[in-house]
């Protein structure tokens, strides 16, 4: 197995996705998924460059896996469900801290996904999946989380990192909605994150040895279900 040049990590609370974000990019399909158990890992050719993209657990009694699992990560997906205001809060008050393993200059996304749950009625064309990203109205819930709700958790991440908004990536360009259900965005996403990380890589790889753990220490995740590497 090769090794990772960098490592992205998805987090966030229970039911709000990232395992079904993971098999939509990588598998090219949406399937109904049981929660993860610790984590699991894909691998993902980028250019040059090898990056291992980790779908970790949200429920309670995995959560402190999250801080090795974010080691030298140099960008953290943080995900939650644009129909549900408590997992957008849950990102900021459990899964925050999470984040002091990663790499000093990981960069963060804020993801709202099930937009085609809203009562939005209809999402609009996505490039790579233009027949299937339309929603048309129907039984819908109402959105509870807002592209302001999100850019404002950015910038309190930031500041929580210390960091000066001039230094990194602009909010508006850092959140994201999404349905792993349809697709829609969920290739914009990661396509947008991994070109991100490469300058990461090719700097840390400047600097000297990779902070990126080796994926063979984290056995537990491997045992989440068999196959998962793509």
């Amino acid at each position: 197995m090769k090794k990772p040049d960098g490592k992205v990590v998805l987090l966030g609370d229970m039911n709000v996705g990232k395992t079904s974000l993971l098999h939509r990019y990588m598998e090219r399909r949406f399937q109904e998924t049981v929660s993860t158990v610790g984590g699991a890992f894909y691998l993902k050719q980028w250019g040059p460059y090898n990056i291992s993209i980790w779908d970790t657990a949200g429920r309670e009694q995995f959560h402190g896996l999250g801080s090795m699992y974010c080691r030298g990560a140099a960008a953290v997906i943080l995900t939650y469900d644009v129909n549900s205001l408590q997992s957008l809060t849950e990102l900021e008050e459990k899964f925050l801290a999470l984040t002091d393993s990663a790499s000093a200059d990981c960069i963060f996304a804020i993801v709202g996904n099930k937009v085609d749950l809203s009562d939005d009625c209809t999402l609009p064309p996505d490039e790579n999946r233009p027949e299937k990203s339309v929603a048309s109205c129907g039984s819908k819930v109402r959105k509870q989380v807002h592209a302001e709700d999100a850019i404002a958790l950015y910038k309190k991440i930031l500041k929580y990192k210390m960091l000066d908004e001039k230094d990194v990536p602009a909010a508006e360009k850092m959140c994201f909605e999404t349905s792993a259900k349809t697709g829609y965005k969920v290739d914009y996403l990661f396509e947008t994150v991994f070109d991100m990380v490469v300058p990461i890589i090719v700097r840390q790889k400047a600097e000297g040895p990779p902070q990126t753990v080796d994926i063979t220490d984290y056995k537990p995740a491997k045992r989440t279900k068999s196959g998962c590497c793509a």
